[in-house]
């Protein structure tokens, strides 16, 4: 693992951990010896990092200096929690996790009160989480083409069960309580198509890209829908 990456995983580590935190328990969460963490600790504190606690008593994070200082209501931080527990519906592990690590990076920089106010919400999502669509294509792929417009080559099998292949530009991916959609116009139609992901058995990166026309296309999709409905 690069030392970079290494140093930001602690740093998530001391955010999310109760505090203090072992020294095992970091070297674990890190997947670095001892050694190793009490050098990276001494690394952190050297950038500036405020972090109490030593070898033998545990490590609590005192600032970060990595967020400036924030502040929320009691019903932002309520709304914060509902809607990050609500990504368990998602069935997607990764999206889940990025989630909860977000949240915890922002209660780190709430002052006290605000802190024990997130620990002790009142809006929860106690639906049990879905069961994982079986996706057999790399979620991140589709995830990293949206935000780089990248091409995508797919095998897709239609409603029908009918394969076939596109090549298409992805603008964005929609989940609902059954399944996971991407959009995307298609090169083949000439015309937006929603793509039932469980569906697309391959997509690969062409190594072109449809930059900038990722906007345009989503403001003409966003201004159809619109007409439609009226």
């Amino acid at each position: 693992m690069a030392r970079a990456d290494r140093l930001l995983r602690l740093m998530d580590a001391l955010r999310r951990l109760p505090a203090p935190v072992t020294a095992a328990r970091l070297a674990a969460e890190t997947d670095v010896s001892k050694r190793q963490l009490y050098r990276d600790i001494a690394t952190l504190r050297a950038g500036g990092a405020l972090i109490d606690g030593e070898a033998g008593v545990g490590y609590r994070l005192i600032e970060d200096p990595a967020l400036p200082p924030q502040s929320f209501s009691r019903l932002e931080i309520e709304a914060l929690v509902l809607a990050v527990g609500e990504l368990s519906q998602t069935g997607d592990d990764a999206l889940e996790q990025a989630g909860q690590t977000a949240l915890a990076r922002i209660i780190a920089t709430l002052p006290d009160r605000q802190s024990r106010q997130a620990l002790h919400t009142v809006l929860r999502s106690f639906r049990p989480p879905r069961d994982p669509l079986a996706i057999a294509v790399d979620m991140s792929l589709l995830r990293r083409a949206c935000w780089e417009e990248l091409v995508l080559d797919l095998s897709y099998r239609d409603l029908a069960e009918r394969r076939t292949r596109r090549e298409v530009w992805p603008l964005g991916l929609s989940y609902s309580d059954r399944t996971l959609m991407l959009l995307a116009w298609c090169t083949l139609r000439q015309d937006w198509r929603r793509f039932h992901v469980p569906r697309i058995e391959r997509a690969e990166a062409t190594g072109a890209s449809f930059r900038p026309q990722r906007v345009p296309l989503l403001r003409a999709f966003a201004a159809r829908q619109a007409a439609g409905d009226a």
